[in-house]
């Protein structure tokens, strides 16, 4: 059973018993309870957590945890009273005048996001399965950021100057032209996207994508008023001829692309086109926003990976973004911005009118975590499980499904597979969720119509190859129910 299913039943077992304790009554001890429901230390806490939460107890350090004096019933309690709706139908009017819909916007977010029932196969997340995340590290770092002189003191807008050099070295290199004053610390990677979004374009302005695309990053752009138009990928990355066609009939200002491991064909762009997609940006006057997402969960047999482009940019025209959060935690919501000139100035103005800056403690953390000896072994068990996992994917599709991958590239975490033409990726992901895997279609990664039915496949999130196989297997049931 996991943790989030235990925590839920003992805080439902709880909340009936409180129900016949008289207020004030202490509830048994962590201990006892431990010992009477067999769970952990860290499932109770939780449980009580929840309780108090809802009012239904209070916790008193050293004394204990006792029933609270005004009992009111929990939501779902029998004793609770019906709650009567009121009339919410005038918010529909008031929220005409917005664009629209910001439910339909962020769908593919929340799809990303969603977390299955322990019993479906997970193939859809992007964040790695709990087993291949540096929880003690983490631990470990946030308890001596805490500690730090001045850790709860309110940080430099820009980000804290040791973290910025962190970043700047590990994109630019040790000599290369990003410097600490080049960067600004931003709230992971999405919040990075939406800062550079909001600030480098212009309402209702278009801006070049690559097709396919993260559906992330077309959920930002639509979400700040902007609008993406497709530039078509291959196998070396996004087409530069079309790229050059597309800057002259829109001219557009801002081109945001993956050139490593590209979410979600995994298209890593070649040498001759890197050096092309430079040269066409700058001689359209406009900006490359370098999302490069996927650096730190390159496999254990993977080749050398080329350097960012910002690393090879001398006239600002790249600005790029790296975030920690895939390889380190979802809750270490740290990443970093690089650009210069105006453009910077530009970014540093979007974020602190949005947010202010991000939490010095969690910048703090960030740096004792990079600078842990153990971070760079985290990096390389964590290319071997990739790896391990991948190699068990590409083995069950070509069993269970061949010939819907075409290539692969040892990094990131997806796979890109293409159905034949007639099916319906929407309804193949609903069948398949039905036969107990998780995975994503492919429509809401082209910003126009799709040219063919695809299914992105994440193997991070599961907890082991054999998991990876098992979920293939599943579809495989699922697309032989859905063709008949």
């Amino acid at each position: 059973m996991n943790e989030r299913s235990s925590v839920a039943e003992l805080a439902d077992s709880l909340r009936r018993e409180v129900e016949r304790y008289p207020e004030g009554r202490k509830l048994p001890s962590s201990r006892a309870l431990m010992e009477r429901h067999q769970v952990s230390p860290v499932t109770v806490s939780r449980a009580i957590a929840v309780l108090v939460a809802e009012g239904l107890v209070v916790s008193r350090p050293g004394a204990g945890v006792f029933r609270a004096a005004a009992f009111a019933a929990a939501p779902d309690s029998p004793a609770a009273p019906a709650a009567r709706p009121g009339d919410l139908s005038w918010q529909e009017v008031a929220l005409s005048a917005d664009s629209g819909p910001r439910d339909l916007l962020a769908a593919p977010v929340f799809a990303t996001l969603r977390v299955p029932p322990p019993d479906v196969v997970d193939l859809n997340s992007g964040y790695p399965h709990a087993s291949l995340l540096p929880e003690r590290l983490l631990a470990a770092a946030l308890a001596r950021a805490g500690r730090r002189p001045g850790a709860w003191d309110r940080p430099p807008t820009d980000g804290l100057t040791e973290l910025r050099g962190w970043f700047a070295r590990d994109i630019g290199g040790h000599a290369g032209p990003i410097s600490a004053g080049d960067v600004l610390i931003t709230s992971g990677g999405q919040g990075g996207l939406t800062v550079a979004m909001r600030s480098l374009a212009a309402p209702g302005s278009p801006v070049l994508v690559e097709s396919p695309t993260y559906s992330g990053i077309l959920a930002v752009i639509r979400a700040a008023g902007l609008r993406p138009v497709p530039v078509p990928i291959d196998a070396e990355g996004v087409r530069t001829e079309l790229l050059a066609d597309a800057f002259e009939a829109t001219r557009a200002r801002v081109f945001v692309c993956q050139p490593l491991f590209q979410n979600p064909t995994g298209a890593v762009l070649s040498p001759a086109r890197r050096a092309e997609v430079l040269r066409i940006a700058r001689a359209a006057g406009a900006f490359v926003i370098e999302d490069d997402f996927a650096r730190l969960l390159v496999h254990a047999d993977a080749p050398a990976l080329p350097r960012p482009l910002a690393a090879d940019d001398q006239d600002g025209v790249v600005v790029h973004l790296r975030s920690l959060t895939k390889a380190a935690s979802p809750n270490l919501r740290v990443g970093a911005l690089t650009a210069r000139g105006p453009a910077l100035a530009r970014l540093r103005a979007t974020q602190v009118v949005d947010s202010f800056f991000v939490p010095r403690p969690l910048q703090e953390a960030t740096l004792e975590l990079v600078s842990d000896p153990a971070w760079a072994r985290h990096l390389r068990t964590l290319g071997a499980e990739l790896r391990d996992r991948r190699t068990a994917a590409v083995a069950a599709l070509h069993r269970e499904l061949p010939g819907v991958l075409d290539a692969y590239r040892p990094g990131g975490y997806h796979l890109w597979l293409r159905f034949p033409d007639g099916t319906d990726d929407a309804a193949l992901a609903a069948t398949a969720l039905r036969a107990g895997v998780q995975v994503t279609p492919g429509r809401p990664y082209h910003a126009a119509e799709p040219p063919a039915p695809h299914l992105r496949l994440s193997y991070a999130a599961a907890d082991s190859p054999a998991q990876v196989a098992e979920g293939i297997h599943r579809l495989r049931t699922a697309y032989g129910e859905l063709a008949g």
